[in-house]
């Protein structure tokens, strides 16, 4: 079903099972989408991640609701436990999906600040990851209809041009979840966050991605 995992993964796999060492640490970092119906829910992406990859590897959710990349959003990812938690988590690879709640229109008034912050928080994670560790900037899920506040002409015009330039500015790896969903809107009731199908989607795509 997957692709062979990288060589850095492999040495990781490979420590794992000759010498008894823990499992490979992934670590999701995101909102609302992220955090599903439960950070500790198996229906979550992150964890059904987990379920596909395997015992070799622990996976934790840290996904937080309503939370932005703007440190001058109404609810930012820095001041919460979970951003501290997952520092400490030392993860071997991170996959940070932030920026839906940075298009509503009180935080988006911030947005020359995005691509600083975002660079910035990968940077914090590298401090507390290995040297080789893998960071993952997820292109977020489509949004088909204003809601929340959240707004899609934000998201898919000018925020998914500044995810990529983050990719390229810092050396992260990009995984695309808006393809894969965007001629599904039956996936995303509420037009923002997907159902338990989307989420296994989800899950499918990123697992996949890891181990290519």
């Amino acid at each position: 079903m997957f692709k062979k995992p990288t060589l850095f993964l492999i040495a990781l796999l490979f420590s794992a099972i000759c010498f008894g060492q823990a499992p490979i640490k992934i670590a999701f970092v995101g909102n609302s989408i992220t955090q599903g119906p439960g950070r500790d829910n198996p229906d979550s992406y992150p964890l059904q991640v987990g379920a596909l990859l395997g015992d070799a590897y622990e996976v934790k959710n840290f996904g937080v609701s309503g939370r932005t990349m703007l440190r001058k959003g109404d609810f930012p990812y820095w001041n919460e436990p979970q951003f501290q938690e997952a520092k400490d988590f030392h993860p071997d690879v991170l996959l940070i999906k932030l920026g839906t709640n940075d298009s509503k229109p009180q935080n988006w008034a911030h947005k020359e600040d995005f691509v600083k912050d975002y660079l910035d928080m990968i940077a914090e994670f590298r401090e507390n990851m290995p040297k080789d560790g893998k960071i993952y900037i997820i292109i977020p899920v489509p949004v088909t209809r204003v809601n929340f506040g959240i707004n899609p002409e934000v998201m898919h015009n000018e925020q998914r041009l500044m995810l990529f330039d983050i990719i390229q500015k810092s050396g992260a790896e990009v995984i695309d979840l808006y393809t894969p969903l965007m001629d599904k809107p039956e996936l995303l009731p509420d037009g923002v966050h997907p159902n338990k199908e989307g989420l296994t989607i989800m899950a499918q795509v990123i697992a996949r991605r890891i181990m290519m």
